[in-house]
């Protein structure tokens, strides 16, 4: 005869269909999000990314504008060094200086031209530089709205649910310290390689939750006896009796509208 320190099967029963059942609304809760927080955190990093993409351009841009005014104080150098040597010409002694002066005004000139000529390679990148940074603002417009939208249904579903999901998580911690470790190990298993997280099932039209196996009616009555945790042996399933799930099940929605 058990003792009041002991579990008994149906207890054991009873409170590992209880947790699944705790556990199976928050996946519910979960579902509802679905996809939204991935998505909302792609489109942060698209956004982000797009940021830097733009204080690049801007720097890029900044960077090319320094280099023509750099181009452009050459000219103004060149400009009047070719001054200062066409002045020198004009005292000259002999044919050497004056022709010595002639390639240095030759070369100033030289200078100037390849300025300009840089100087106009730099603001055709420049109109370029503002056709990318154009579209990269309407593109990141855009996505920024589209953040803001998915943001918001995310908001909206989490204000709605948050309280709820944080409470169930703290009673599955609750049920779980008094259910046995090794059961929890096999339960958490168990949910981890069947579909619907569902690891406690109960036994419908002859068959576990689920499935189209048929369950013989011998282990159909040993399961409503509830002498011993018996398992599916297609799916792996913890199998409890109908009438055991439809209690709890009463039980538990209790619990449910209190939490929300």
């Amino acid at each position: 005869m058990a003792t009041k320190t002991e579990t008994t099967i149906e207890e054991k029963l009873r409170a590992l269909f209880d947790l699944q059942l705790i556990d199976s609304r928050i996946d519910e809760i979960r579902n509802v999000r679905g996809e939204l927080p991935l998505e909302v955190e792609d489109l942060e990093d698209e956004v982000a990314g797009m940021n830097t993409r733009l204080e690049k351009l801007t720097s890029d841009l900044e960077q090319i504008e320094t280099n023509i005014k750099d181009k452009k104080n050459l000219i103004e150098e060149a400009k009047a060094l070719i001054k200062k040597y066409a002045s020198q010409q004009d005292n000259v002694r002999n044919n050497r200086e004056y022709n010595s002066l002639s390639k240095e005004i030759e070369f100033q000139e030289l200078e100037i031209q390849l300025a300009e000529k840089h100087i106009k390679e730099l603001k055709a990148q420049i109109e370029q530089k503002n056709v990318v940074i154009d579209e990269t603002k309407e593109r990141l417009a855009a996505r920024m709205d589209h953040l803001k939208h998915k943001q918001s249904e995310l908001d909206e579903i989490l204000s709605e649910t948050e309280k709820e999901e944080k409470s169930l998580i703290k009673e599955s911690e609750k049920y779980e310290k008094n259910i046995e470790e090794r059961l929890i190990k096999a339960y958490k298993r168990i949910r981890s390689n069947v579909k619907n997280g569902l690891a406690v099932v109960p036994v419908e039209r002859g068959a576990s939750g689920g499935s189209f196996f048929t369950i013989p009616p011998q282990v159909q009555m040993e399961i409503a006896a509830r002498k011993k945790i018996i398992t599916d042996e297609h799916s792996g399933r913890i199998l409890v009796d109908p009438e055991l799930a439809m209690e709890e099940r009463e039980k538990m929605e209790k619990l449910f509208k209190k939490v929300k």
